[in-house]
């Protein structure tokens, strides 16, 4: 809420806020796609405007408070900015130079270590499968739960969904929250001080800041032990150790303080061929992520499914890849042993699905076939959306495009909202519960996977699979009921897959409305007036160098944003990590600047 209130240009004055809020912007769901360097104040445009188009930073800041920042306050990259700085906060403070005999200089290079998503996402790779795993998990959960108003219809769901969560995992019996809370309340002087704080939010808030003291007492201290010792096996770490030894020797050595003031600035097109479309831009990315994933050897889009650990195995995996269109393709799948034929003896009675309406496909099919891509109002400026003689065929990112989305706040659902297409919007939701669903099943070492894959698979069968649900949805009903007979006990389907992507079949005309309405509005903040000739020739493109890198910063950035919010498994503690923290400087582009830099010099 404090973040919401508060205005962008004071929000950009933080170094730590900038570079989550850059990992939020880069994420391949939008349209525009800029990057900012707080240390020069300069933004960087994909796709670029015109080269004859003089850009106002101030516009460009009134499209960011009013279209991208309500979307990060609801974004997990916010809650997990939100315990970046309370951790930074404890760093900073005399409590913990006093507690645990910090001296300015470790202080300096713990904050290095843990800022920025990428600082957050060695943390909590650090901490997991242990209970300060489980605390950070719960302290994000919470903090998400406690901004939900449960008396508002529209966050009602959600509030309720994030609560089973909680009795489902962290507050079981058993727990390592459980023990921490029975620890609280048993050291509570008496009945009545119980009571003053009786209802569900303020136990939760209670236990939450609990949890954050045992994180920042116990858990960083851990952290910053484990990154001294990495950093000194890793060569390119060896400048960042020498000026911590230096800042040791002289213990009193303050920090500058106070803001200096950066003229903000956007960095001018090279020349942009043809009318601004975010559409052909991201099928261009696209063509380039997958010809680096090839090159790597990967398949897009694939999951990894992680074994479970062993003790003695010093955190290594074995993991395997899962190509989702070779699995979406598959016809016929071996049932549930105990369900081996539908109604038969011993068997489940498979819910009885009617065939998809025939005119609601024949409806959605009819808008596909519209032209999504039309050209600015009379008002708007001459820089202008293309009519496409080709189509893009979006479909073929649309999977990449919507993993972003979960991880950036629901965009594309509130635009689906606004747009009054309920059964969209429905698909929509049991797309990214399968999404959720999915790392949850297929990693049998995730902390508490079999209430949640229970919990998970339960709810998607209750809300979109059941007789009774409250949209039919039209989907092959072979899909459904396969769907149904696996996730009814919890377990993977290959036919998520093919439920994903028939999904996606339905909404992509709609996905390329919302990349043009989200073009729309960008170029009506930025070039309000319509007296500025288009020059006939214009420069150059990019490079395909340039674009190259471009698409491996998206990519990078929706891994990390994947790992952080829970649909990537966190990877174990590895070199990369300490090459990133050595390239990292969050005044320079910060943790995904960082991945590029380290691209480039691997190649």
């Amino acid at each position: 809420a404090t973040i919401a209130s508060t205005e962008i240009g004071l929000l950009l004055r933080d170094d730590v806020f900038v570079d989550f809020f850059n990992t939020f912007l880069n994420l391949p769901v939008f349209g525009q796609t800029p990057i900012y360097f707080s240390g020069t104040g300069q933004w960087d445009l994909w796709p670029e405007l015109p080269s004859h188009l003089d850009p106002s930073p101030t516009a460009l800041l009134a499209w960011l408070e009013k279209h991208r920042l309500p979307h990060f306050c609801k974004s997990s990259l916010c809650l997990h900015l939100v315990l970046c700085q309370k951790l930074l906060g404890f760093i900073r403070s005399g409590e913990a130079a006093e507690l645990l005999n910090w001296k300015s200089a470790d202080q300096w290079l713990l904050e290095k270590c843990i800022s920025g998503s990428q600082g957050m996402r060695h943390f909590r790779a650090f901490v997991q499968g242990t209970a300060g795993g489980e605390l950070t998990d719960f302290w994000l959960t919470t903090e998400r739960l406690l901004d939900l108003d449960e008396s508002d219809t529209s966050q009602r769901d959600l509030y309720l969904s994030l609560i089973h969560r909680l009795k489902a995992t962290h507050l079981r019996e058993g727990s390592s929250v459980i023990t921490l809370c029975t620890t609280i309340v048993g050291s509570l002087p008496k009945a009545k001080h119980i009571q003053s704080i009786s209802n569900r939010r303020d136990i939760l808030r209670m236990m939450q800041e609990q949890a954050l003291f045992m994180i920042q007492s116990y858990w960083l201290p851990k952290f910053f032990t484990h990154c001294k010792v990495g950093m000194e096996e890793e060569e390119s770490c060896q400048p960042l150790l020498q000026e911590y030894q230096e800042r040791l020797l002289q213990d009193d050595r303050q920090e500058p303080s106070g803001f200096s003031e950066i003229t903000m600035h956007i960095k001018r097109g090279q020349g942009l061929s043809g009318p601004y479309c975010s559409l052909k831009a991201k099928a261009k990315i696209w063509a380039l992520v997958k010809e680096g994933r090839g090159i790597q050897g990967m398949k897009m889009p694939s999951v990894q499914v992680k074994a479970e650990r062993h003790p003695g195995s010093a955190g290594s995996t074995r993991e395997s890849c899962l190509d989702k269109d070779a699995l979406g393709s598959i016809p016929q799948q071996s049932e549930h042993p105990a369900n081996t034929a539908c109604g038969g003896k011993g068997g489940v009675a498979c819910p009885r699905r009617p065939r998809p309406c025939a005119e609601q496909v024949t409806h959605l099919e009819d808008l596909c076939k519209e032209k999504v891509l039309s050209n600015l109002p009379s008002s708007a400026p001459l820089v202008q959306l293309p009519c496409l003689k080709e189509p893009v065929k979006t479909l073929r990112f649309l999977h990449w495009a919507l993993s972003a989305e979960t991880c950036a706040g629901r965009p594309f659902r509130d635009f689906l909202k606004r747009q009054n297409r309920s059964m969209e919007t429905h698909l929509l939701d049991l797309w990214h519960d399968l999404e959720e669903f999915l790392p949850v099943v297929l990693d049998s070492g995730r902390e508490n996977s079999f209430f949640l894959r229970h919990l998970t698979g339960d709810k998607i069968c209750k809300t979109y699979l059941e007789e009774d649900s409250s949209e039919k949805l039209p989907l092959n009903t072979r899909t459904l009921t396969c769907l149904w007979n696996r996730l009814m006990f919890g377990e993977f389907s290959p036919w998520i897959f093919r439920a994903q992507k028939e999904i996606c079949k339905m909404l992509c005309c709609f996905y390329e409305e919302f990349l043009a309405d989200d073009d729309r509005t960008f170029l009506q903040f930025m070039c309000p007036g319509n007296d500025v000739p288009v020059p006939e020739k214009q420069g150059h493109t990019a490079d395909r160098g340039e674009c190259f890198l471009l698409s491996q910063r998206i990519n990078q950035t929706l891994k990390l944003s994947q790992a952080l919010h829970g649909t990537r498994n966190l990877e174990d503690v590895s070199s990369e990590h300490w090459q990133l923290l050595a390239a990292r400087d969050l005044q320079k582009g910060g943790s995904i600047q960082a991945e590029v830099e380290l691209l480039q010099c691997s190649t």
